[in-house]
């Protein structure tokens, strides 16, 4: 049966709300305009593709628990768009992480080897197999104890060929070269494939920042899920599985044709826009619920890079100092650094030995471009310092989400 399948959800502008006469009310002139009500559009028709997301998604919540209703989302459409992936121009990771063990990555991703296009484990596998193995209608890749990889700057220098074999992975056409045979003639290796990575901590940031992010976390008293038991389970996610990939297959060409509107930009666009576009060919509510998804999710994870030492972190946390300090042209590092130490809140005062120094605020702001210099201030003395004009465009870039309005005020340092 040949279903239609309704354009990309978006909603439509809200209608103006019509003033109402209350009766008994004397005339009291011109009434205050109201703003106007915005009323939620309907959810579209749902498609087969509908049905199946949900049958999908109860599937994995029977084995795992997901951190929450967003995070379940978007495993269960990441899934799905593996059955697409010759459609798409980006391949989006999962970075399924945790802060210990135990935390269900390693339940999450047998769950996904059943359900996924073509899995393909690579616990142990050399980059040169990976190569190997992605093909015009490429496997979808499956990382379990990824912190074996990457979980040290030892481990990561170590496996930096796989590193940069995910990194390209993600855009279509980024290819490597590598010789072979005897005669080591020169041969260009495919990159693209999903790929979905486990393990405990934070994979590198390149990785990160190109991944659908998925924190876990241990099950709580009182959470219970089912146990997986492979002979048992099996048949009915491979059944699940089969049903989804002939729901896709034939919307190939559709899905590459897409341009659905999107919550957010740059490359949390690129990364999200295969889980949106199978929302939109599902219709129901998984368009509403997938936008709601990759923007809380996006959102989560800004706020997890500020609260990192370092990075974001250091500018957000100048950013609100200046703000503070009534937007002054410049600090000294001498007063900047006596605020950043006074934050209970922040890493700063125990950073190293003796606190964040000044030259350790040298190099972390070194790599967006900013350095300290002779800076006059507001009392007309010259000091070594920072000026406000020079974080402007690394605030815009990078910690767009920090908002004055959100700074507490702070006393000034003593002198």
């Amino acid at each position: 049966m040949q279903l239609e399948h309704p354009a990309p959800y978006s909603a439509p502008a809200p209608a103006a709300c019509p003033s109402v006469a209350v009766p008994g009310k004397p005339d009291q002139g011109e009434p205050e305009p109201t703003a106007p009500v915005e009323t939620p559009a309907p959810d579209p028709e749902p498609t087969v593709g509908s049905a199946l997301l949900d049958e999908l998604r109860a599937q994995i919540a029977k084995f795992v628990i997901l951190p929450s209703p967003e995070a379940l989302d978007a495993v269960t459409l990441w899934v799905a768009a593996t059955h697409l992936q010759p459609a798409w121009q980006h391949a989006p990771r999962l970075a399924v992480v945790g802060p210990a063990k135990r935390c269900g990555k390693s339940r999450l991703l047998d769950v996904l080897t059943e359900t996924v296009h073509e899995p393909m484990l690579t616990i142990n596998t050399t980059p040169a197999a990976v190569f190997r193995s992605i093909t015009e209608e490429p496997p979808t890749l499956l990382v379990d104890e990824a912190d074996t990889i990457f979980g040290t700057p030892k481990m990561a220098e170590k496996n930096e060929e796989m590193r940069g074999l995910l990194n390209a992975g993600h855009q279509r056409n980024r290819y490597v070269t590598r010789v072979v045979g005897n005669d080591h003639t020169p041969h260009r290796f495919a990159t693209f494939a999903m790929a979905a990575l486990a393990g405990i901590g934070d994979l590198p940031d390149t990785i990160m920042d190109r991944s659908v992010v998925i924190r876990m976390r241990r099950r709580a008293e009182g959470e219970r899920v089912k146990p997986f038991r492979s002979r048992r389970d099996t048949p009915a996610l491979h059944d699940v599985r089969d049903r989804i990939a002939a729901w896709a297959r034939p919307l190939l060409d559709e899905a590459a044709d897409l341009e659905p509107e999107m919550p957010v930009e740059d490359r949390a666009a690129d990364t999200w826009e295969p889980l949106v576009i199978v929302a939109d060919l599902a219709a129901g509510p998984w368009p509403r619920r997938a936008r709601e998804a990759c923007a809380r999710m996006v959102t989560s994870e800004v706020e997890v890079e500020e609260e990192q030492p370092g990075g974001a972190r250091i500018l957000a946390d100048i950013r609100r100092i200046f703000f503070a300090q009534r937007e002054v042209d410049s600090l000294s590092t001498e007063e900047l650094l006596h605020h950043l130490l006074q934050n209970t809140e922040s890493p700063w005062a125990e950073w190293g030995r003796h606190g964040l120094t000044s030259r350790n605020l040298s190099d972390m702001l070194r790599p967006f471009d900013i350095r300290p210099g002779n800076v006059r201030l507001a009392d007309g003395t010259q000091r070594k310092g920072y000026m406000r004009n020079k974080f402007l465009d690394a605030w815009r870039r990078y910690c767009p989400t920090v908002h004055p309005v959100d700074a507490e005020p702070v006393a000034p340092a003593a002198d």
